[in-house]
């Protein structure tokens, strides 16, 4: 506890005359176990900075950034999935800034910044597919998939969860990967057809793979990342990779446009970006690849290399006239659709 709130509660310790404690408002849209890492260890060596800190998931992130645009209540957000934070980058909603750690970051990360006007940044990437629970499928004696097609296996009905793309950043970054992929009337017929086996649209876009490592569901579409953050920690969870080629993430940060505590925010955003912090993430239970070049991957983070890529455009998919179409279709044609 820092002294500011010791004197706030009556506690002995008194500022210096003259010195201030500083304050940064940080919406972190990863898994809450590595948003809490993140800020006991900025608080930890910045010690004259209190982090009031909200886990959001990216679509939320994105609408309460965009509900308090003319009175900003976040200075910066940290983590979700790119298209969100390019949608903010292209309303106005985050600032420019160039941080002097950018020229330390993979290409992918810089190119993340460039193409957003460096309102953005890719802090790291992960390959979209599946987690399964092993005994489950053993147990129905239901055939792992291999690729998108299989998940129209009506041996899997009742057995799939996905999260709602308007508050995930993955079930967006899913939805806009199967257009890309298939061509958008082709994506929709696949998703109406695939919602048959759907049990439950999550809020989250990691809570589908927790259901299956508990046992709640055979299948959680996810980045497989999540999916390998599960098996890691003991749970009977195989990692899927769809054979047809899939799309992957650049988890990113933005400063909010006109933020209260833009120094603060800037002091976040320097030293999350550097190797020293990104290294320690699997100690969280983050097993993403960083974007910090020098940064050192989890060993147990999906290959990129081995993983059929897509040539996934976050520019049109980040872009704010393509992501509320998609999400407008998504809901007249597939969230309207009653579960079975």
């Amino acid at each position: 506890m820092n002294k500011l709130k010791l004197a706030l509660l009556g506690g002995a310790a008194v500022l210096p005359v003259g010195a201030m404690a500083g304050e940064l408002n940080l919406i972190c849209s990863a898994d809450v176990v590595i948003c809490e890492k993140l800020v006991s260890e900025f608080e930890a060596s910045h010690s004259d900075i209190d982090v009031n800190m909200v886990r959001l998931s990216s679509g939320e992130a994105f609408a309460k950034i965009r509900a308090e645009a003319r009175n900003p209540q976040t200075d910066l957000w940290w983590g979700g999935t790119g298209d969100p934070h390019l949608q903010a980058a292209s309303d106005g909603l985050s600032a420019e800034y160039k941080s002097p750690m950018l020229d330390k970051l993979q290409d992918w990360a810089q190119g993340q910044a460039k193409v957003s006007g460096y309102h953005t940044v890719g802090v790291y990437s992960g390959a979209l597919g599946w987690g399964y629970n092993t005994e489950i499928f053993e147990a129905k004696g239901i055939t792992p998939p291999k690729c998108w097609a299989d998940l129209l296996d009506p041996a899997l009905k009742g057995e799939i969860q996905i999260a709602d793309p308007n508050s995930s950043g993955t079930a967006y970054t899913t939805l806009a990967t199967l257009v890309q992929l298939m061509g958008e009337d082709e994506a929709f017929d696949f998703l109406k057809k695939m919602h048959a086996n759907v049990s439950q649209y999550t809020k989250s876009g990691s809570a589908p793979v927790k259901a299956a490592a508990r046992g709640e569901t055979g299948l959680g579409i996810v980045f497989q990342h999540d999916a390998v953050a599960q098996a890691v920690a003991g749970f009977p969870v195989g990692v899927g990779s769809p054979c047809e080629g899939t799309g992957y993430e650049i988890g990113s940060m933005s400063m909010v446009e006109g933020a209260q505590n833009p120094d603060e925010a800037k002091a976040f955003y320097d030293w999350v970006l550097t190797a020293e912090v990104q290294s320690m993430m699997p100690d969280a239970g983050s097993f993403q690849i960083p974007s910090n070049a020098s940064a050192t991957p989890p060993k147990e983070a999906p290959d990129l290399s081995t993983i059929k890529l897509i040539d996934y455009d976050f520019a049109e998919y980040g872009s704010s006239e393509r992501r509320k179409a998609l999400l407008a279709r998504w809901d007249a044609e597939v969230g309207s659709m009653p579960i079975e």
